[in-house]
């Protein structure tokens, strides 16, 4: 089959990947869309041993059922369905207490087994949903990331929230804002470097957008809480620096969200945690019930995973990752459509 592989470190190309024999307890899906995640492009352009090649990448994806295990008794062959970007095991005590997305055992589509960046990927049934009829393939692929902006947002129904502050207005960033305003109805500001990325932040319904090049980002939440801070902070970028920014335009008794990963090791003024007793939460991928949540949301129209998505061929894949690679203009996400 054909599919976008990773062979080698700083290398990607179009050739033939092997069709692996299907397990009982799996169905074999012909792609139809496959998102590529702000976590491969982080992990190819780093050369993130995480991912190590040769690989096919890619696990956001939905598909159409073209063969069954033998042990499969819930799906058949041509129905639509949307795939969880990974696999619990089902058996530990963390799958056991309800942490299915945190297994120690888990294995990730386009990490630890093939992805979906190809024409077909075997999934184990039970990673499955149904892909609601009048939803498009290039947005039913982006219901895992969606799912995470609603994991976030269900990581922090402790506190009341009715200004929160999203830091990155990438993929995630966006879906997390969209997550905010529908479940939490929060008024969300948004920052970014980049005024295009901007603009669709202000075209998905944020309050107020900030570009910290030009304005003091926590000044500017300062002014909009009444000199309190944000309820919420969300790090969907991930540096030393947004990191702190996180905490800095945070009210006493909030909570930040790190869901970026650009980088890894910060060095914080810890009393500004404690003292004004603020929380830091750390969040990772989401729950099946947040991805049929997600889908539902974006069947209804209450979220937008199209307007500022653009999809390409599975042959042009190493112009689209490129492309995200250098995240110039309106390139903010792309979907591989087999």
């Amino acid at each position: 089959m054909r599919a976008l592989r990773y062979p080698q470190f700083g290398r990607l190309e179009i050739g033939e990947a092997d069709l692996l024999p299907l397990r009982p307890d799996e169905v074999r899906l012909r792609v139809a869309a496959c998102g590529i995640c702000g976590s491969e492009l982080e992990s190819f352009a780093m050369r993130s041993p995480r991912r190590p090649p040769p690989l096919v990448m890619g696990h956001e994806f939905c598909g159409t059922i073209a063969e069954v295990g033998g042990e499969v008794r819930e799906w058949r062959t041509g129905v639509r369905v949307v795939s969880n970007s990974l696999v619990p095991c089902g058996r530990c005590v963390r799958c056991a207490r309800g942490d299915t997305h945190l297994c120690a055992d888990r294995q990730i589509f386009g990490m630890h087994r093939p992805g979906a960046f190809a024409e077909f990927v075997n999934v184990p049934a039970r990673c499955l949903l149904p892909w609601p009829e009048h939803l498009p393939a290039a947005a039913a692929a982006l219901a895992e990331p969606m799912a995470n902006g609603l994991h976030v947002a269900n990581l922090t129904r402790h506190l009341p929230v009715a200004t929160a502050l999203v830091i990155g207005a990438g993929p995630i960033g966006l879906f997390c804002q969209q997550a905010l305003q529908v479940v939490r109805g929060a008024r969300v500001i948004v920052a970014d470097l980049s005024p295009e990325r901007l603009a669709v932040a202000r075209k998905l319904g944020a309050a107020r957008i900030v570009n910290p090049r030009e304005e003091d980002l926590v000044k500017i939440v300062a002014a909009e809480t009444g000199g309190e801070g944000a309820d919420l902070t969300v790090d969907a970028v991930g540096s030393a620096l947004t990191k702190q920014t996180s905490l800095d335009a945070l009210r006493a008794g909030g909570a930040t969200v790190w869901i970026g990963l650009h980088g890894n090791t910060v060095t914080l003024d810890t009393y500004g945690i404690t003292l004004p007793e603020k929380q830091v939460l750390g969040t990772y991928a989401a729950k099946l019930d947040e991805l049929r949540l997600a889908l539902e949301l974006m069947a209804s129209g209450k979220v937008d995973a199209l307007s500022w998505v653009q999809s390409f061929p599975l042959s042009a894949g190493v112009e689209a990752f490129q492309r995200m690679l250098a995240a110039k203009g309106s390139d903010i996400k792309a979907v591989l459509c087999p």
